[in-house]
């Protein structure tokens, strides 16, 4: 059994000369059939010649090199004009001149420098061969003329349409090519922050607290294998990051889990932040990007309370749902900010562009009592 799907691809994989050149050869073997002698593009109305050597030359003219048609188009347009005159003047009218017009849409399409002077040539030798014709007996009128010359011109025209749809075609891809790519560079920037704040934070908050122990050995050798277990989880967390920028990597392997709230939270008590972990219901066997999303919005939150709320109670409220996901972050603010890094703002925002773009709500807002509470309610289902 021949496999067509095989034989498609080496097709394809084939030079476009290769791949023009039966269509030239197909023309030519069908130009030597009796039935369709006389049945070509002519101009002039003269009466058909038969066949001789000439006619031979004629026919290999106009059909052999429609091969390069696509690689050297202006090539092709000279030959096959060559052919196309010597074929009118000796009135052998065989089918391979209609290799003519696709001679020019493909000039049209394809030629891609000097594309007015080959115009401007090619209406320049059609006067002299209008005028040979008449001398020798054509009686085709003046108006005759001018219609062939008007269908050839149009036969450029839909050459020059297509390679401009192409080309428009060509910067739709482009740009969607670029919107992609920078989509993706956001993305990734949300990761890293994501990951390096978490952590980095976490690191600055317990190495702070770490000088006010020199007189607790315990508590201080505590605290600072506190800071080299999260300096081990940073590291490998941006090693999973890089890993997803390379091109046969897939983007959703390894991504973090709702299940892994435990160990975030845990991680955050650790850096002396109290932290207080509530669940509800069962989480959704296909919860899609719906609990990635929640993981962030918990990290992120958690990071925010130790910049900013260090040792406040802190509350996590996640909540199971048929349909979303609710997850609550809260700090009552009674916490002390003096070792807290600063903070450029783009966490939050980038978190509401997550959540937003999965159809959920998204708000952050301060408390009364000067805590901080941030929701979101998640679709589940939804894909990034």
């Amino acid at each position: 059994m021949i496999d067509l799907r095989r034989v498609t691809d080496l097709w394809r994989r084939c030079g476009v000369v290769v791949r023009d050149a039966p269509f030239g050869l197909l023309l030519a073997v069908v130009s030597l059939l009796p039935a369709l002698h006389g049945k070509g593009t002519q101009v002039g109305d003269l009466p058909a010649r038969p066949l001789d050597a000439l006619a031979l030359v004629v026919i290999a003219l106009e059909c052999f090199p429609l091969a390069v048609r696509r690689r050297w188009p202006a090539v092709c347009l000279a030959l096959v004009s060559l052919g196309f005159v010597l074929d009118q003047l000796h009135a052998y009218h065989v089918f391979a001149s209609n290799a003519m017009p696709i001679a020019l849409v493909s000039a049209g399409a394809h030629l891609e420098r000097h594309r007015r002077v080959t115009v401007v040539l090619l209406s320049a030798a059609y006067v002299p061969l209008a005028f040979a014709l008449s001398r020798i007996g054509a009686t085709e009128r003046l108006e005759g003329y001018v219609v062939f010359y008007l269908l050839l011109a149009m036969m450029w025209g839909v050459g020059a349409w297509l390679r401009s749809t192409r080309a428009a075609e060509a910067e739709r891809r482009r740009r969607v090519a670029e919107a992609t790519r920078a989509a993706e560079r956001a993305r990734i920037a949300r990761e890293l922050h994501d990951v390096v704040t978490h952590h980095v934070t976490a690191m600055v908050v317990q190495a702070e607290a770490a000088r006010y122990l020199t007189a607790a050995p315990d508590r201080l050798d505590a605290t600072l294998s506190a800071v080299t277990d999260t300096g081990r989880r940073a590291i490998t967390d941006l090693r999973h990051m890089l890993d997803l920028l390379k091109a046969d990597h897939d983007a959703d392997v390894g991504v973090p889990a709702v299940g892994e709230l435990r160990t975030l939270v845990e991680q955050t008590r650790r850096a002396g932040q109290p932290v207080e972990l509530t669940e509800e219901g069962d989480p959704a066997e296909s919860a899609g990007s719906a609990e990635f999303v929640v993981y962030r919005v918990v990290q992120e939150a958690l990071t925010n309370a130790l910049k900013h709320a260090h040792g406040s109670p802190t509350v996590v409220r996640v909540r199971y749902g048929e349909k979303e996901i609710s997850v609550a972050v809260g700090t009552d603010g009674l916490g002390s900010r003096a070792a807290s890094p600063g903070g450029s703002g783009r966490g939050l925002a980038g978190l509401r562009e997550r959540v937003e773009a999965l159809g959920g709500r998204f708000c952050a807002d301060r408390q009364a009592d000067g805590g901080f509470l941030v929701q979101a309610r998640i679709p589940v289902g939804s894909r990034s």
